[in-house]
C-alpha cells in the first residue's frame, strides 16, 4: 500500500481518507483539497491499486485494516479521524474493531455497516472471475457510470470519463481481489454500535448503491452520530460535492478534537 500525504499539519487530528471500488486515492483529491483547518490530511490506496497489487494476502478487509494501520504507524500516525467512501467505508468499520486505539472518530460516507445479501455475495464472486479469467477491468467499466447520481450524469457528465479513466488503470487481479474481500465482509453494526468516538454518516441523496436508509441505519446504530445527507449526489458524493463532503469532514474531525482535548 501507499500512503499519501496531502497536507502536512498539527492543528488537530489527522484525516485519513479510504477510497472506494474499483478506485483509488484520486478519488479524494478534491474534497481532501477542500477540507478546511490546517490538520494533517492522508489517504491510503488499499490492497489491489497501482502499485499495491503484488503478493496480495487472502481476500479479506480485514488485511486492508491491518494494512493501514502499519501505514500509519509507519508515518507516526498512532490516532485519526479515519473516513471511508463505500468499500473504504467497510475497511474503516474493520480498523476500528481491530486497531481502535487508531480511531478517534469515523466518517462513514456513502457505505453501509450491514454484509452483502446472497445475491450481492453471488454477483461479486461472478465478477471477480469474470475479470481474472479475462484479464480485464471491463466487467466493472459500467460502474464509471453507476456510481454517480442522476444530477451529476447530466450536469457533470465529464466526471464519467474521469472514472472510467481511473477504472481502466486498475489492475485484474486487485479488482478481483477487493471483490472477494468486500464479499467475505461480515455485518459490522456492532462494532459501529461500540464505537465511542463521533461518527458522520454522509449519503448523496441519490446514491441507489446504498441509499439513504442504510445511512439511517447507522446513524441509529451508533453512539454519537450525525447525518448529512448531500443534494444532487449519488454513490460518489466525495468527487460530486467535494466541497460539502469536505465541509462535513471536517465538522467531524472538529467534533473528535472536542472529545480528545
Amino acid at each position: 500500500m501507499t500512503l499519501h500525504t496531502y497536507r502536512a499539519g498539527d492543528d488537530g487530528l489527522p484525516v485519513v481518507l479510504l477510497h472506494g471500488f474499483p478506485l483509488d486515492h484520486r478519488m479524494w483529491d478534491a474534497a481532501a483539497a477542500a477540507l478546511p483547518g490546517g490538520r494533517a490530511v492522508h489517504a491510503v490506496d488499499l490492497p489491489g491499486t497501482p502499485g499495491s497489487a503484488d503478493d496480495l494476502p487472502e481476500p479479506g478487509l480485514e488485511a486492508s485494516a491491518d494494512l493501514v494501520a502499519a501505514d500509519l504507524r509507519a508515518a507516526g500516525v498512532d490516532r485519526a479521524v479515519v473516513a471511508g467512501l463505500s468499500m473504504g467505508g467497510y475497511v474503516a468499520l474493520a480498523l476500528a474493531e481491530r486497531h481502535p486505539e487508531l480511531v478517534a472518530a469515523l466518517g462513514l460516507v456513502d457505505t453501509k455497516s450491514t454484509a452483502d445479501t446472497d445475491e450481492a455475495r453471488a454477483n461479486r464472486l461472478r465478477v471477480a472471475a469474470a475479470v481474472e479469467d479475462g484479464r480485464t477491468v471491463e466487467p466493472v467499466r459500467p460502474m464509471a457510470t453507476a456510481l454517480l447520481g442522476e444530477s451529476s450524469r447530466g450536469a457533470r457528465a465529464h466526471l464519467v470519463d474521469v472514472l472510467g479513466d481511473w477504472i481502466d488503470e486498475q489492475p485484474p487481479a486487485g479488482v478481483a481481489w477487493s471483490q472477494r474481500a468486500m464479499a467475505a465482509r461480515p455485518d459490522r453494526t456492532d462494532v459501529l454500535r461500540a464505537f465511542a468516538g463521533p461518527v458522520q454518516v454522509v449519503v448523496g441523496d441519490e446514491d441507489t448503491i446504498t441509499p439513504v436508509e442504510g445511512a439511517k441505519h447507522m446513524v441509529a446504530a451508533a453512539q454519537d452520530a450525525q447525518l448529512v445527507v448531500v443534494a444532487r449526489s449519488g454513490h460518489m458524493s466525495a468527487l460530486e460535492d467535494p466541497a460539502a463532503v469536505a465541509a462535513a469532514l471536517g465538522d467531524l474531525a472538529q467534533r473528535a478534537d472536542a472529545t480528545t482535548a
